[in-house]
Formats: C-alpha cells, sequence, structure tokens
C-alpha cells in the first residue's frame, strides 16, 4: 500500500546508511485522515515535517503493533501557504525555526518554495534575514534537492537508497558524470560497491563490455578477490585465465591492459628468474616491500658481553625457579644483542617460559617493554602467562576506526606518532597478516628490540601473506627453533600427539588416555549425534567449564559434518527457540538471543562499550575483527538492532543489515580458531575434500585444546589427515621482497 504524509517524528535514523524509523500523520487525501502510522526503512536526506509518500508492506510487529515497511519512498514539496508554514517550522531547512516561518510564508505565501530555490536573494527582503543567511537558507534547501534528485536518479539505475547515499554522500553532484563515463571508478573508491555492482551499473548506462575501464576494474577485482585466499599475488596466467572467464574478452585486451595498468602503477608486475611473472595490486606489492625494509631497519646488531649476560641469565634462572635448555638461552641472548628476533617452536618447547625470561631479562636492563598478540583471546592468555599486560597489536597501535568509505584501518600509532618504547614482543605470530604486520612496524623505530613469537607448522593468517614463515624462509634474520618437550608438557597427549602429527608418525588410540580421545562413528548423523552430547552433556563436567567455552572444529564449511549444519544441530540443541527469546533471520541463519556468535570480517568502525553492574560506560572504542566470538545479548526487532557481548565484557550495536557480518560460532573451521585455546575441543571427522584434510590443518586443530581433544568419527580419516601433506598454495612474495633488499 502506499501512504502519504508528513513526517511528525523521527524514532531513529542511521545518517550513513539511511535507515529511518518515523511517525507519518496522514494527509487529508488519506482513508486514515489525520491518523499516525509508523514507518520503518531505508529513507535518507528525511527529516521531521517533510512530505512524504512511502509504499511498501503493511507488517504486524508483537510490541509495537502495525508498521508499513517502505520499499520506495518519495519526498514531495508542500504545495499550500498552511503546508509549506508547517513544513518550514518543523525545521527541515537549516537556519528557520517557527517564527521565521510565519513571516516569510505571510510574505511569499505559495510561492515560498520556488523563491527559495529560485530567487533566494529576495528573502533579504524579510526582516532580520541578512543577505548572508539568505544565502545559508538557499544552501540548505539546495542541498536537500540535489539530493532527492540524486536519489531519483540512482533508482533508474536500480541503485538502492541504502546505496545511493552513499554514492551521493562520497561523490555530490560529481556522481552524475562519474556514472556515465565511468561507473566502476565506485569500485575503487566506495566501500560496499564491488565490480560486480559497477558492472550491473554500467550495462545499463551503456558502457561497452570490452572497455578500458571494464576491464582494469575487473583485472582489480580478481586481484582483490584472491587476498580473501591470503595471496598477496597471482601468477600472471591465472590472471589471464581468471580475466577471460570473468570479462568475456580477448587475451590481448587482457594483455594490453595489464600494461597499461603498470604504467599507471595500479600494478605491479615482478618477473624472478625464468619464472612466471607475478602479478601484484600495487598495494599488496609496496605492503610487502615496506615491511622488508622495516625489518631490515630494526634488525640491528649490538655485540653484548657475553659473561655479562650469562650472570645475570643465571641470576634470573635462579630468582625464577627456571631451568632453561641451550636453545632457551640462545633465544634470550639473540633478544638482549639483536633488534629483531625471531622464536618458534611447537606446543610444550618452552615458548612461554622463554618469553618470561626475556620479559625478565629486559626488566634488569631497565628496558621499557610492551606485549601484543593478534587477538583479544592470545593477548589475555599471554597475560595470564607472564603476569604483565598484554594487549591485542590493534589496541597497541591505538586503532581509531577506518576512514568513511574505506575497509582498512587507521591507527593513532604509526611513522608520524611511533610506539615510545624499548622493546616489543609479539605473541602468535602465526596469525598476523601483511596489513596487520605493516601497521605495526609503521609505529616502530629503529632501536626498539622486537621480538616476534609463533609456531611457524600453524596455518598461516586469515588474512592475506605468509608472515611469520617467509621472514624465517628468507634466512636473513637470526631464527631460534624451540625443539625440546619439556618434561611437564611430556605428562600430555596433546602434546605428544600434536609433535607425532607435525612429524607424519602415527598416533594411536590410547586406552587411558585423558586428553586424547577416540569416539569412533561409521556415518555422519550419528557422528553429529555423539558430537551434541559432548558438548553438552559429557565435557562440561570433564573440563570444569561451560558448554559455551567448548568448541567444535571441522575443516569444512559445507556438507553434514560442515559449520553450516553444524550450527543449525548445536543451536537447536544448546539454545532452542523458546518463546522468552527474541529471533531475527538472515539469509538461512536464524539468531536468537544467548547464540554463540563470531565476527567474520575486520570492522574498523564498529564502536564497542564496556558497562558495569549499574549501566555506566567505563570503557569505550573501535573495531571488532574476524574471528572475534560473542554471545547475542539482545534482539530489539523494532530498532531493527542486535547486541552482542564479546570478551572482557565489549558490547557492540549491529543493526539488522550488518547481520552479514555474524555467524553462529557452536562450530567454527579449523583456520576461524586460529590464536584461540578452548578447555576443550570437538574435531568430528568423517570424510572430506583431500585439500582440507590435511596435516597442517589438523595440527592447528589439536593444539587449540588445553585439557582435552575428542576425535569424533573415523580413525582411519584421522590417519589419513595425518599422512595427507598436502596444503593449499598461499602465494606471497615478502620473502622475495626480504631478499632483495639484503641484495
Amino acid at each position: 500500500m502506499t501512504i502519504e504524509g508528513y513526517v511528525s517524528r523521527i524514532l531513529y535514523q542511521n545518517k550513513e546508511n539511511g535507515y529511518t524509523v518515523l511517525v507519518l500523520e496522514c494527509a487529508a487525501n488519506q482513508e486514515a485522515d489525520g491518523s499516525e502510522q509508523t514507518v520503518f526503512g531505508t529513507m535518507p536526506g528525511i527529516d521531521q515535517g517533510d512530505f512524504i509518500s512511502a509504499t511498501g508492506e503493511i507488517t504486524v510487529h508483537p510490541v509495537y503493533g502495525p508498521q508499513l515497511r517502505a520499499d520506495t519512498f518519495e519526498r514531495k514539496m508542500p504545495s499550500d501557504a498552511v503546508s509549506i508554514e508547517r513544513y518550514l517550522a518543523s525545521g527541515a531547512v537549516k537556519g528557520i525555526g517557527p517564527a521565521l516561518a510565519k513571516r516569510v510564508v505571510k510574505k511569499f505565501g505559495a510561492d515560498t518554495l520556488r523563491i527559495m530555490e529560485q530567487e533566494p536573494e529576495r528573502l533579504s527582503e524579510i526582516k532580520g534575514i541578512s543577505e548572508k543567511k539568505a544565502r545559508e537558507i538557499a544552501g540548505g534547501v539546495a542541498e536537500k534537492k540535489n539530493m532527492r534528485d540524486a536519489m531519483m536518479f540512482l533508482q533508474q539505475y536500480g541503485i538502492s537508497l541504502n546505496l545511493g547515499a552513499k554514492i551521493y554522500n562520497y561523490y555530490g553532484i560529481q556522481m552524475y558524470s562519474i556514472l556515465k563515463t565511468n561507473p566502476y571508478k565506485m569500485a575503487d573508491d566506495i566501500d560496499g560497491v564491488g565490480f560486480k555492482t559497477a558492472d550491473e551499473i554500467a550495462s545499463k548506462v551503456g558502457i561497452v563490455p570490452d572497455s578500458d575501464f571494464r576491464v582494469q576494474s575487473g583485472l582489480l577485482y580478481i586481484l582483490n578477490q584472491s587476498s580473501l585466499n591470503g595471496h598477496t599475488y597471482l601468477p600472471k596466467s591465472r590472471v589471464l585465465e581468471e580475466g577471460a572467464e570473468l570479462l568475456q574478452v580477448e587475451p590481448s585486451q587482457i594483455e594490453k591492459n595489464l600494461v597499461d595498468m603498470q604504467m599507471d602503477r595500479r600494478i605491479v608486475i615482478k618477473q624472478k628468474g625464468d619464472e612466471e611473472p607475478q602479478v601484484y595490486s600495487s598495494m599488496f606489492y609496496y605492503m610487502e616491500l615496506n615491511i622488508a625494509r622495516q625489518l631490515h631497519d630494526l634488525n640491528i646488531y649490538e655485540e653484548g658481553n657475553i659473561e655479562q649476560m650469562k650472570k645475570m641469565l643465571a641470576q634470573i634462572e635462579k630468582r625464577e625457579k627456571l631451568e632453561l635448555d641451550e636453545l632457551q638461552r640462545q633465544a634470550v641472548y639473540t633478544a638482549v644483542t639483536h633488534g629483531l628476533t625471531v622464536i618458534t617452536g611447537g606446543p610444550g618447547t618452552g615458548k612461554t617460559t622463554t618469553i618470561n625470561t626475556i620479559i625478565q631479562y629486559f626488566d634488569e636492563m631497565g628496558l621499557s617493554l610492551k606485549l601484543a598478540a593478534p587477538t583479544g583471546r592470545a593477548a589475555k592468555r599471554m597475560t595470564e602467562a607472564t603476569g604483565y599486560e598484554a594487549a591485542t597489536i590493534h589496541r597497541m597501535l591505538e586503532l581509531s576506526g577506518a576512514p568513511e568509505g574505506e575497509g582498512r584501518a587507521s591507527f593513532a600509532r604509526n611513522e608520524e606518532n611511533p610506539l615510545e618504547v624499548d622493546a616489543i614482543i609479539v605473541d602468535e605470530m602465526s596469525m598476523v597478516d601483511v596489513n596487520l604486520m605493516n601497521a605495526l612496524l609503521k609505529a616502530i623505530v629503529p632501536g626498539t628490540r622486537l621480538v616476534l613469537v609463533g609456531d611457524v607448522d600453524q596455518l598461516p593468517s586469515v588474512g592475506p601473506g605468509n608472515v611469520l614463515k617467509d621472514i624465517i624462509a628468507s634466512e636473513c634474520f637470526t631464527v631460534v627453533k624451540l625443539n625440546r618437550i619439556f618434561r611437564q608438557a611430556l605428562e600430555s597427549d596433546i602434546v605428544i600427539n600434536a609433535h607425532k602429527i607435525n612429524n607424519g608418525e602415527r598416533v594411536e588410540k590410547k586406552t587411558g588416555s585423558r586428553d586424547f580421545l577416540f569416539v569412533l562413528r561409521d556415518n555422519a548423523a550419528n557422528v553429529v549425534g555423539a558430537t551434541m552430547t559432548l558438548v553438552r552433556d559429557k565435557l562440561p563436567s570433564y573440563v570444569g567449564a561451560s558448554y559455551r567455552d567448548i568448541q567444535v572444529l571441522t575443516p569444512m564449511r559445507k556438507g553434514v559434518l560442515g559449520v553450516e549444519n553444524l550450527n543449525k544441530a548445536l543451536q537447536n540443541h544448546l539454545n532452542p527457540a523458546d518463546p522468552e527469546k527474541m529471533e531475527k533471520e538472515s539469509g538461512d541463519v536464524t539468531f536468537r538471543e544467548g547464540d554463540k556468535v563470531m565476527q567474520i570480517k575486520n570492522n574498523y568502525q564498529m564502536e564497542w562499550e564496556v558497562l558495569n553492574e549499574r549501566g555506566f560506560v567505563t570503557q569505550n572504542g573501535v573495531g571488532v575483527f574476524n574471528g572475534d566470538v560473542g554471545t547475542i545479548t539482545q534482539i530489539n526487532l523494532y530498532a531493527e538492532e542486535m547486541t552482542v557481548e564479546f570478551d572482557e565484557r565489549r558490547q557492540c550495536v549491529y543493526s539488522f543489515k550488518q547481520l552479514d557480518e555474524l555467524e553462529l560460532a557452536y562450530a567454527v573451521t579449523i583456520h576461524k580458531s586460529q590464536g584461540s585455546e578452548y578447555p576443550a575441543v570437538v574435531l568430528p571427522i568423517l570424510t572430506g575434500p583431500k585439500m582440507l584434510m590435511n596435516r597442517n590443518l589438523l595440527y592447528t586443530a589439536v593444539t587449540r585444546a588445553k585439557k582435552c581433544v575428542v576425535i569424533v568419527g573415523s580413525e582411519k580419516c584421522f590417519q589419513d589427515m595425518i599422512d595427507n601433506i598436502s596444503e593449499n598454495t598461499r602465494f606471497s612474495g615478502l620473502k622475495d621482497r626480504i631478499v632483495e633488499i639484503y641484495g
């Protein structure tokens, strides 16, 4: 149905995306003359007092009753003097209030709005309006008209009001020429406009399929999409193949545009010996190059007095009741004498003890120190293990959100405002991608000691690059690989079996093991059933934890034992539907109050707050990151918002349009579990694609567990994963850039 009327009240408005909830006083020509109707939807630029026509469906809210969900709307300008005065008196035009509105309409009557648009200088004829104020009022009227016209123009190309508001806010009236000449520019400039959206618009405005604009935008799209799979570049043959498939143009056209893009510095093509050329987007090439340069500049060697160092280390070992092995001592000496130290090793090899000793040594030297890790959970674990406050890298660098329309982070700490500290230790380095590493190194000045700690045999970062592995493979820096499993760790079958898995050795099912268990099942339905029983009934009391802290990990997303199906089954089992719990459907997922959820993309602008028991804000900030896990505490269907509480009691409010950033997290992929540690891990495995069912993935899953691992399913599949050393190829060039810097 369509209704017309005046906006009497705005109950809620998101300026960024235009989502609005308002109360409409129905106009005289409506059946419901003078009655009020709640309307919600994307309506950018709407103000109190506006006269609008809204078309959509009536929905019935369980609390607030009937509402109109507006699919389209049109702002109409009032035409009679009474309506114009009411419109202006509402404050819809900046600089005009009720008293001034009365005088303006008394002077110009029904011609008021035309005069404000076409002859604004005449407003100065009214007492109290100077020429300057007349110009300001005219500017406000023009801005509202421009936005109204822009929305109507964009809608004819099938552009939603939400996206239209973003485009207009970014370009202003320049958007007309951009849309008609090169709509692909929007894919570069505006977050949320990808190549495919721009391509649809381009076809409607008549851009030819083999346009250079289209080909170049498509090639950048291919390179950017590859970064979602961890690559920082692609081999040229793959770019040509994917480009031909996506764009349906001749290979010669792609070759020509690759040359043009290289000349315009939008891409970089590197040739390494006789190998195939590597095609980078410029951003990732210069990011890797900057990381290589900064690592080189930090890698300063200062010769120390070995006898003095041995004496001080012996004192620390005695005081802290430690007994380090030779490799651990070497790691400490390296950290003291080198600007850059890399320490790697598997579980139980003493990485934490080594970090603690380095901290004590730096403390004895009087050095100021910061500890950091890529995720909140890893930072919390580091704090508990060392007794020193550790922060996420984002927080240490003082994340200040992302500039409007950009998906990348902005940090207060950078080359112009570096960290004022003598030494930095970063744990869980296998999780750090090139974006975060580049930001970190920008904020560190040469002379600062940087210690990088991580397990190089873990899966690489979710984000692009292969930072830790490439740094070690370059052989340009001092790397200490800890390989002795300490006595206490030898009591854990998790630790022993993790090393066996990593070495490709057979892991036998051991009767009486307390922390590495097999529950054998021969079909998928039984595996799912056993998994649910373990999570809800068996493991919580066994490991002394809530079922929420027990994590189901799986190699894949699809299939009966994939994340999507397991999450639905576990949700029904652990947090079933309840009339007391609000729900919201998003795509094929139902979110319910009390659900465990995970953020699946970095959002540098998401605001969070920490509230105390009285409901007062004690801390706030920005940034929620890929892999953060929380609980849905409230779903507000009226405001169309969902509140999620993450670790450290950080509360974030998501609009319903942002729910594609979340997914259920009762089960998560092994990739997404990186950097986390759980009291117990349940690993359902029966069969799956060979590229996923490999040793690297299994090793990562097993090492996420602190007290217990349960393998549910097939022992043969488990052993086959150990034997399968194939890994997904990840194209990254940081090793090459480091080697080039060192000549």
